[in-house]
């Protein structure tokens, strides 16, 4: 594998960054993660934007700018002969000396990687998965704002572990009052009455660049959705469900704790929405 670190393409065995790094001691950066389709890149500028956002929360200043962005991306493609590609950018503070001051990091440590797409089976497309609500609540968003797609990852990683102890493919969060949020890397989606549901953005989640793309193709079309606040009981008690997110695009949810959600299969919305999606994938695509 290609790898870009600080400036240049070296091969993965060679990119390696410093135990002095702050993103390995405190979890201090940010990342971005895209995927490409033939050689082409899926909402690439949301992505971006949303790269620059979640830097300028925690005060990062990108040494790259927004329009040097592309042609490092189709590089990492092409160094890696992949036009299908799981691509993730990692900006950490950067090497400096012991303690949390940003100040200690004279320049950010930048790293992109290419690799193959993770491709899920068919048969979790056809049958849909099954998601555990978990103990391990989202956190707080006046403690970490969910808008900043942050290095310190172990809220997600705690949650996951409980769901994979349950035997779930997923941990489905709730919030400190109770209300759902989204599962550890993706949004989730309820329907009831041919009506679709998500988690507003202020319940604590993440404005996954795929759920926007699912909001707009669902009211083109003329499917009345709602941005709220549920209770965990609205998802369960639905008629179907989907999770969202640049890798897995739409994934049917099949169970909730062992209870079957509708007829404990995709739903003809959820369904609809996946044949939406690839139809009008090119319209997401830019080179």
């Amino acid at each position: 594998m290609w790898v870009y670190l600080n400036g240049r393409f070296m091969e993965g065995q060679d990119a390696t960054i410093s135990v002095f790094d702050h993103g390995f001691l405190y979890g201090d950066g940010v990342y971005e993660t895209l995927r490409s389709y033939g050689g082409r890149f899926f909402m690439l500028q949301p992505h971006l934007a949303r790269l620059q956002r979640s830097a300028g929360l925690i005060g990062l200043d990108l040494p790259i700018s927004r329009d040097e962005w592309p042609p490092l991306l189709r590089e990492a493609l092409a160094r890696n002969e992949l036009p299908d590609a799981h691509i993730r950018i990692t900006i950490s503070r950067g090497e400096g000396d012991l303690g949390l001051d940003p100040a200690l990091c004279p320049r950010p440590t930048v790293v992109i990687m290419a690799k193959p797409i993770a491709r899920y089976s068919d048969r979790l497309f056809q049958e849909g998965v099954g998601l555990a609500i978990v103990a391990v609540r989202r956190n707080l968003v006046t403690a970490l704002s969910p808008q900043i797609k942050s290095l310190n990852f172990l809220n997600n990683i705690l949650a996951k572990q409980e769901a994979a102890r349950a035997g779930a493919f997923d941990a489905l969060m709730l919030n400190a009052e109770g209300l759902l949020t989204e599962c550890t890397t993706s949004n989730v989606f309820f329907a009831q009455a041919g009506r679709l549901y998500t988690p507003a953005v202020e319940c604590g989640i993440l404005d996954g660049i795929t759920r926007e793309v699912v909001l707009t193709l669902a009211n083109e079309q003329g499917i009345q959705t709602e941005e709220g606040h549920y209770p965990a009981e609205r998802m369960v008690s639905a008629e179907e469900a989907f999770l969202t997110n640049t890798s897995m695009e739409i994934m049917p949810v099949c169970a909730i704790d062992n209870h079957p959600i509708g007829a404990g299969r995709p739903g003809p919305l959820t369904q609809r929405l996946r044949s939406l999606f690839n139809a009008n994938l090119a319209r997401f695509l830019s080179a």
